[in-house]
C-alpha cells in the first residue's frame, strides 16, 4: 500500500510536469500560427519542436502535372487534400497542401481554373512529414491511394527532385474557380493533464486512508488496551 500511494503520487506529479509542458507547446503554437511570415526555409534541417506550424511564404511555380490527392475528413465533409509541389528555382521543391476538394472534384479537369500557372506566393504553415499512413490504413503508393501527407513517398512516386522534409498547409487565400480549399488546417493539442493528475493524487490519497484504516486495526487488534485505554 505504501508503495502504491507513492506511485499514485509520483504519476501525479509527471501529469503535472506534463501540463506545464501542454500549455507552453500551446502558447508556442499560438505565437507561430499568428507571427509575421517567414521566408521558407529550403537549406537548414527543420524539426517538429522548433519549426511545425510556423507561418512561411513560398514563392515558385506549381507543378500540377504531379499533383497527389490524399485521403481527408474535415468540417467540410469527405474528399481530398491536393497536395502539389512547387519549384523554387533554385532547385529546392517544397510540397504544397493546397486545400480540400470533395470526391466529386478529384479530377483537377473538373477544377480547371486552380491548376495556376506562372509564378505564384503560397502563405501557409509548416508541417512535418506524415509518414506511412493513418492509423488505420497504410499508403499505398503503387494504387496511388494515399492517407497521410509523406513527403518522401510522395516525392518518390511523382519523381520530385530536390524535396523538402516538410510540406506546407496553405493558408486560406481563395484559388481560382475556389477549389481548392485552404486554411483548414486543426490546431487542437488535447489538454486532460489536469484531470490525470487529479485522479492520480485522489487514488493516492485514497490508498494513504486505507493504509492508515488498516494500521489503525492492526493496532486494536493485537494490542486493544492501546485503543480503550
Amino acid at each position: 500500500m505504501l508503495l502504491s500511494t507513492a506511485g499514485f503520487v509520483a504519476l501525479g506529479l509527471w501529469q503535472v510536469e506534463r501540463l506545464s509542458w501542454k500549455r507552453h507547446l500551446i502558447a508556442l503554437v499560438d505565437q507561430r500560427v499568428h507571427a509575421v511570415p517567414a521566408l521558407a526555409p529550403t537549406r537548414r534541417p527543420v524539426s517538429a519542436a522548433d519549426d511545425e506550424y510556423r507561418r512561411i511564404v513560398a514563392t515558385g511555380t506549381l507543378q500540377n502535372d504531379k499533383e497527389t490527392l490524399v485521403y481527408a475528413s474535415t468540417e467540410l465533409g469527405p474528399g481530398f487534400w491536393v497536395m502539389t509541389p512547387l519549384s523554387l528555382g533554385d532547385g529546392q521543391t517544397v510540397l504544397i497542401n493546397r486545400g480540400f476538394v470533395p470526391t466529386y472534384r478529384r479530377d483537377p479537369q473538373t477544377r480547371p481554373e486552380g491548376q495556376v500557372s506562372g509564378q505564384v506566393t503560397i502563405t501557409g504553415l509548416m508541417r512535418m512529414t506524415e509518414p506511412k499512413g493513418s492509423l488505420l490504413k497504410s499508403n499505398d503508393p503503387a494504387s496511388g491511394r494515399w492517407y497521410s501527407r509523406d513527403v518522401a513517398a510522395i516525392a518518390a512516386q511523382k519523381h520530385v527532385t530536390g524535396a523538402a522534409e516538410y510540406f506546407i498547409d496553405a493558408d486560406k487565400t481563395p484559388n481560382p474557380g475556389g477549389l481548392p480549399v485552404g486554411g483548414l488546417t486543426r490546431i487542437v493539442f488535447a489538454n486532460n493533464h489536469l484531470v490525470y493528475a487529479i485522479t492520480w493524487f485522489g487514488l493516492a490519497l485514497m490508498m494513504a486512508g486505507l493504509l492508515a484504516f488498516v494500521i489503525r486495526s492492526e493496532i486494536r487488534r493485537q494490542w486493544p488496551w492501546q485503543s480503550s485505554g
